[in-house]
């Protein structure tokens, strides 16, 4: 199978496309896609570490040094719980909360150009798409064995 006929393909080159885009715009603002993508997750009242990282997908050792390095830049910082002394919540500084509006901005002018050269049809169908593939990938199980990759590498 040639790899440019998977879908997993096509879905990677368009969302590789998106986040660099992103991560160009976000560095003339001298943070990164990641960080802006946080920062929009991060509310008023605080939000837990464990939320951030269930509402953005990050996985907990890339989410330590993005937050480790947004605390450096002085746009957060970290308090324990109050209501559950293990759990640390995250607060926006002002600097911060100016960065978070900026990411806000950009995310909407994004989605206002593709919304603009898309036709509702078109944002249906993609919406609709994307969240079964999201739905089926939730449901895969591989039936590739240990036992059929030896014997492929062998040939």
């Amino acid at each position: 199978m040639d790899q440019n006929t998977t879908l997993d393909y096509y879905m990677k080159i368009a969302w590789q496309q998106v986040s660099n885009k992103y991560n160009m715009i976000a560095a003339q603002h001298g943070f990164t896609q990641a960080a802006g993508y946080i920062l929009i997750h991060i509310h008023k009242n605080g939000t837990s570490v464990s939320q951030i990282a269930s509402s953005t997908g990050v996985k907990a050792t890339s989410l330590s040094r993005v937050l480790g390095n947004l605390e450096k830049t002085g746009l957060i910082y970290r308090e324990i719980s109050q209501e559950d002394k293990r759990s640390v919540k995250v607060f926006l500084t002002p600097y911060g909360i100016q960065k978070r509006k900026l990411a806000k901005l950009v995310v909407r002018d994004f989605n206002d150009y593709l919304y603009s050269n898309l036709s509702s049809r078109e944002v249906a169908q993609l919406t609709k798409i994307l969240t079964k593939i999201t739905l089926l990938t939730e449901k895969y199980e591989s039936k590739v064995s240990l036992e059929e990759e030896v014997l492929t590498s062998q040939s």
